[in-house]
């Protein structure tokens, strides 16, 4: 059992890794960490930044989508409730963090269905 234990320690007498490992493993942590701040950190702020622009740019008049799916048209906006109809004299009430995409500004033209070949 002691011979196993030897053989995964290293030498009894210290440690199995040579010198520098220390900088190796710092060198190593920062490489890490530059590679998950572009792959990861910095596209989530900047979808963040273009979330919140969208909520801030709300109108009466635009069509919207809702995160969970609902389409609708604004007819009513407050700092914290946009109110969405979503039928002739259907209206409800939802939180501006809810919307989750502008179908179509107010103003501009209804989009035309694209059709596949």
């Amino acid at each position: 059992m002691t011979t196993i234990a030897y053989a995964m320690g290293g030498s009894p007498g210290g440690p199995a890794a040579g010198g520098g490992g220390d900088w190796g493993f710092v060198i190593t942590m920062v490489i890490i960490f530059v590679i998950f701040y572009f792959l990861l950190i910095r596209p989530q702020q900047k979808k963040q930044k273009e979330l919140q622009a969208m909520l801030n740019n709300l109108a009466y008049g635009d069509m919207v989508m809702t995160t969970g799916g609902i389409h609708g048209k604004i007819t009513g906006l407050t700092d914290t409730i946009v109110t969405l109809e979503i039928a002739d004299k259907v209206r409800i009430k939802v939180a501006r963090s809810a919307i989750g995409a502008v179908v179509q500004k107010s103003g501009s033209a209804a989009p035309t269905p694209s059709t596949k070949s």
